[in-house]
Order: C-alpha cells, then structure tokens, then sequence
C-alpha cells in the first residue's frame, strides 16, 4: 500500500522506481510503474504481492525473498512493515488473531 508503514497514511506522489519481484510462486498484482503518479486522493492499495509454496514455511520463504526483491521508490510504502511481519516469530509460528497487528504496533510505542 502506498502508506506510511507505522501511521498508515497516504502517501501519494511519483514512483521513480519500480520493480516487481518475480519466480515460481511468486505473484504481483498491480496497475503501478515507475513514472507513475500516485494520486492524493485514492485507494492506498497499489498491488498485491502473493506467494504460495508446498507448505506455509515454504510461502513464506518466498515471500522474505519476494519482499527483499521488491522496489518501490519515490513513495512511502507499508513493504518495510510486511519485512517486519514475514520473520516475526509469533507470525512465523502462526494462529495469531485478527488483532495481532494492532496489538504489535501499540507495544511498539
């Protein structure tokens, strides 16, 4: 999302570099492209990075490497908090609630 990754605010502005992560279980959905103009007024929701794999372990593999491949500059993005999120143990292990995300940033501050 084009939003700052702590305060969730939209970032808008030109994206002066992107570049798509890619390989077998990778998927990106996304209308973006450097020199694109991201609007002030708009869905924060630029793309979709997807992968899958035999196993979670596996997806998540290739989503820590999907993630390190990806480039977006120009704007903010939640990518870095994503980063975060795919080697935090509690993720990792799995079965968090619906309210993992809010409960891990407010321990945060």
């Amino acid at each position: 999302n084009a939003e700052d990754p702590r305060t969730f605010m939209p970032s808008p502005g030109t994206i002066k570099t992107f570049h798509a992560p890619g390989g077998h279980g990778v998927r990106v959905d996304s209308h973006i492209y450097s020199g694109y103009a991201v609007p002030p007024h708009y869905d924060s929701l630029i793309g979709k990075l997807i992968t899958h794999g035999d196993s979670r372990d596996i997806a998540l593999k290739k989503m820590r490497q999907a993630l390190d491949e990806l480039v977006v500059d120009g704007i903010r993005t939640n990518a870095a908090l994503h980063r975060e999120l795919v080697v935090d143990s509690s993720f990792v292990a799995g079965g968090v609630s619906i309210h993992y995300l809010e409960s891990k940033l407010e321990h945060e501050h």
